[in-house]
């Protein structure tokens, strides 16, 4: 069963890409998936979102410190290429990329994910922090051409407050 987000957000995939019912590709552990309509090498890129509530002071700094050893468990290596802080103290964010090597369909593959932490108040009640994560998944030859349609991706994404776009 896949997850729910914490917080309801919006926002618009890029030109082709398609959702896909996570418990049916294997990404049971996330609210969303959608994947890209172009395989390369038997490997469809993705982004998936994912998030929760964190009742504790920990920084996003600690939550992507966390994410990166939770990929060391099943990946052959990960490295952090990259890491960044991003926002405002009123909605702070952060972005890392990760170049990895995981079995994937069978096969070892170099794989890149750029992730992007997102730190949001619950509308209903501000005294409660949800961290939103985002992933684009690809391989490491496909991730450069593909990264920008994340980026047009990232820009849609907003909190839902039924008020419409």
């Amino acid at each position: 069963m896949p997850t729910t987000l914490p917080v309801p957000i919006q926002f618009r995939l890029p030109q082709g890409w398609q959702a896909a019912p996570p418990e049916e590709v294997g990404a049971s552990d996330v609210a969303f998936i959608a994947l890209h309509p172009h395989p390369d090498a038997g490997f469809t890129a993705n982004i998936t979102i994912d998030g929760d509530y964190r009742p504790d002071n920990a920084t996003l700094v600690d939550i992507a410190d966390a994410s990166v050893e939770r990929l060391r468990e099943v990946a052959d290596s990960v490295v952090v290429t990259s890491r960044r802080e991003i926002g405002s103290a009123d909605a702070p964010g952060l972005t890392q990329r990760l170049a990895l090597s995981a079995v994937s369909g069978d096969v070892l593959r170099d794989l890149v994910q750029s992730h992007v932490y997102l730190s949001m108040l619950d509308v209903g009640d501000p005294r409660r922090r949800a961290v939103i994560r985002m992933v684009l998944t690809a391989t490491a030859t496909q991730h450069d051409s593909i990264v920008g349609d994340f980026q047009d991706f990232l820009r849609t994404v907003r909190p839902d407050t039924g008020t419409g776009p």
